[in-house]
């Protein structure tokens, strides 16, 4: 059991970093395909509501899915398809076949999204303690390989349609190679083995309340509205994530008057400190718990967020969205594990629920914050993020489930945690 959990927890990072790698490959290339097809950025703006929207139709789609057939064969089909997809935008020829290339990949990258998250949360179920955020750092991470074998292709002087080919080519790949070492389909724990996980240190989330006669049918009943709150949880921190990756850089060159190459520098700080946080969350959260993480984090989100808002020089906004990135690192992941640990019969479905309005969120930074900045100045409006952030301060311990143990992470563990 040590060696296929093991296994398993490897080919979900492999699934992780493969959904990053493909999502960065798009972004790369995105200047070039709109120069081939010949569209404006207001087109382009346009289309790429069609790359969200299938994102979400996929999201929703596929979860109930998961939970019927199982992640194993969920995930594979859904790596294969975003893999497969991403060839599209590199063979449109305008606006009238991007629209629709846009949408089948943003359709694959919702199913993936939301089946590995759901598998995920299976493989931390596994292993008795947090380990969710290590997969969303892999994400990430996916994303700067993306950044560098682009620019490599683009030096060459490859085109987006031969590179995102052979990109595609190479998920496909990778998407049948690591599917071999996916978990089989679960039961739903019994009673037992939840008191088990809480005696044995498991995370408030890993311990979800099962009923009297040890199902976890009312859990399943009573959870849609606990759901539903991590959902609207989950779009405020990633709306307030979005406007970190669309606002951060036009907030030092257009407040702070930042040269252009000094204002990348405020993504890049928040990007760093994003990867490095989710990177340590896991074993902060198996020590002081997932509520804690996402109350405290949260709110050093606000704070770091308040100090770039107000900074009236660029080192200072720098060391602001630093700390915002620090703070927000571990939340959402703590939501995704808080949503597929409520019911895991119906992982899937909540996994779906929660990071589809997360998804949402995170698109509707820009047109929340755009409006906002014809009636005040930009980094003004950035207390709409920050209020987001002291909410779910406030609104933390909706995570807590079950009987959490004594001090979480603390006891002894069950030899298979040492996977």
């Amino acid at each position: 059991m040590e060696k296929s959990l093991r296994a398993a927890r490897l080919a979900t990072f492999a699934y992780f970093v493969l959904n990053g790698f493909l999502l960065g490959m798009w972004i790369v290339h995105i200047p070039t395909v709109e120069e081939h097809t010949g569209i404006s950025h207001a087109v382009l703006g346009w289309l790429l509501l069609l790359l969200g929207g299938g994102a979400f139709a996929g999201m929703q789609l596929v979860g109930p899915l998961a939970d019927r057939f199982g992640s194993r064969k969920v995930v594979p089909l859904s790596a294969a398809l975003c893999s497969a997809a991403l060839l599209l935008p590199g063979l449109a020829a305008d606006a009238w076949t991007l629209g629709p290339a846009l949408f089948v990949f943003g359709f694959g990258n919702g199913c993936l999204d939301v089946s590995m998250n759901t598998h995920a949360v299976q493989v931390e179920r596994g292993y008795g303690r947090p380990i969710m955020s290590a997969f969303h750092a892999l994400f990430s991470i996916g994303g700067v390989i993306a950044a560098l074998v682009g620019a490599l292709t683009l030096s060459l002087g490859w085109s987006a349609a031969t590179t995102l080919g052979a990109m595609a080519a190479l998920g496909l790949v990778a998407a049948a190679l690591a599917s071999r070492a996916l978990l089989p389909p679960e039961s739903a724990p019994s009673k037992d083995a939840t008191a088990a996980a809480a005696e044995n240190g498991a995370t408030e989330a890993v311990t979800e309340a099962v009923t009297e006669n040890g199902t976890a049918g009312a859990a399943g009943r009573r959870a849609p509205s606990r759901i539903w709150i991590l959902a609207a949880l989950a779009f405020m921190l990633m709306l307030s994530e979005g406007v970190a990756n669309d606002w951060s850089v036009l907030h030092l060159k257009d407040v702070l008057d930042a040269p252009e190459a000094t204002a990348a520098f405020a993504y890049g700080a928040f990007a760093t400190a994003m990867t490095v946080g989710r990177l340590l969350t896991d074993r902060v959260a198996a020590r002081i718990g997932t509520v804690a993480v996402v109350r405290y984090g949260s709110g050093v989100a606000a704070a770091g967020l308040t100090v770039a808002t107000l900074a009236p020089a660029v080192p200072l906004a720098l060391v602001g969205w630093t700390i915002f990135g620090i703070g927000l690192s571990g939340c959402v992941p703590q939501l995704f594990s808080a949503a597929g640990h409520a019911d895991p019969g119906a992982a899937g479905a909540n996994v779906s629920r929660v990071a589809g309005l997360g998804y949402l969120g995170m698109l509707a930074g820009p047109a929340v914050i755009g409006p906002m900045t014809h009636l005040m100045p930009l980094n003004l409006a950035f207390f709409l993020p920050v209020a987001f952030c002291a909410v779910a301060c406030f609104t933390a311990p909706i995570l807590r489930t079950g009987q959490p143990a004594e001090a979480p992470g603390v006891g002894p563990a069950p030899a298979r945690q040492q996977a």
